[in-house]
């Protein structure tokens, strides 16, 4: 078989996938942007109000209170997700038993809903019979206890363990993929000019993986600037829109409000923040890797 022949079976079988994903991705995110436009409740007649949903978007304190939010799950998600799930593959890279089981408790939340790790982690923090109230009693530091979920201070960096348990097994999956990828011989090369340890790591392992790191963090920031579900469950965007996201509060604007327009509008702002954050992300990891 030719290479031309390769190429055009290589097309043929993607090309079902291509168009479903067009179809539920592309298609909606350009019929969204082009409702927020208009001044829609959902039903009869869309009144065309050209960029007036964005200058009311851009005078929106939510809207800003709710992108520091997602600001602060990107940068726990970067900060957080991708240096635990990093370790703990060069750990757990090997393949016996021990590491094979450690690696499947880990990326077990991965095969949980997020609105069960959501009513998982509510339970945690209840105040009255959560277990990490409990635990403070226990250590003889009940003056720690909090109302975790409802108070507007803290509720925001509560969501934030929850966060991370939920996806570091992803990342830790993808890692361990590509550091079993990198060449035997490579690693007996480095063995006999005397590298090993810490050098090794950051002057071999780290470099041959960079890409898949690259990878990792625009999976971070698209995942954060789209987290709905965990936040919808345990908080709903409350207290005081404590910890509205951009998703929920593009939710709770299109769906409790019936302000269409208004949340399309919000919708295609997230989609140029996420292309934004990552641009940014690739250019300064592009940087780190030269």
């Amino acid at each position: 078989m030719n290479a031309s022949r390769v190429r055009r079976f290589i097309a043929a079988a993607l090309l079902p996938s291509v168009i479903l994903y067009a179809l539920f991705v592309f298609v909606p995110v350009i019929w969204s942007a082009y409702y927020s436009f208009f001044n829609w409740s959902g039903i009869g007649e869309a009144k065309y109000i050209g960029f007036q949903n964005y200058a009311e978007l851009i005078r929106d304190s939510v809207f800003w209170h709710s992108l520091k939010n997602n600001v602060i799950f990107v940068l726990a998600s970067i900060l957080g997700q991708v240096p635990i799930a990093l370790v703990l593959a060069i750990l757990l890279h090997k393949s016996n038993a021990l590491q094979r089981f450690m690696r499947a408790s880990i990326f077990m939340p991965m095969v949980l809903s997020s609105v069960v790790i959501g009513m998982i982690w509510q339970y945690i923090y209840h105040p009255q019979i959560g277990i990490l109230n409990f635990l403070l009693d226990a250590l003889g530091l009940g003056s720690w206890k909090m109302q975790w979920l409802s108070d507007p201070d803290i509720s925001i960096y509560a969501l934030l363990p929850p966060l991370i348990w939920n996806f570091v097994g992803l990342y830790l999956i993808i890692f361990i993929s590509a550091l079993q990828n990198i060449p035997s011989e490579i690693h007996d090369a480095a063995k006999i000019d005397g590298v090993s340890g810490a050098r090794k790591l950051f002057t071999i392992t780290l470099p041959m993986i960079w890409g898949t790191i690259q990878v990792a963090i625009i999976l971070c920031i698209s995942g954060s600037l789209k987290s709905f579900d965990l936040v919808y469950v345990m908080t709903k965007g409350g207290p005081a829109h404590a910890t509205e996201l951009l998703a929920t509060y593009m939710y709770n604007s299109t769906f409790s409000t019936y302000r269409y327009g208004y949340g399309s509008a919000i919708s295609t702002a997230i989609v140029l923040i996420s292309l934004l954050f990552i641009g940014t992300s690739q250019w300064l990891t592009r940087r780190k890797a030269d």
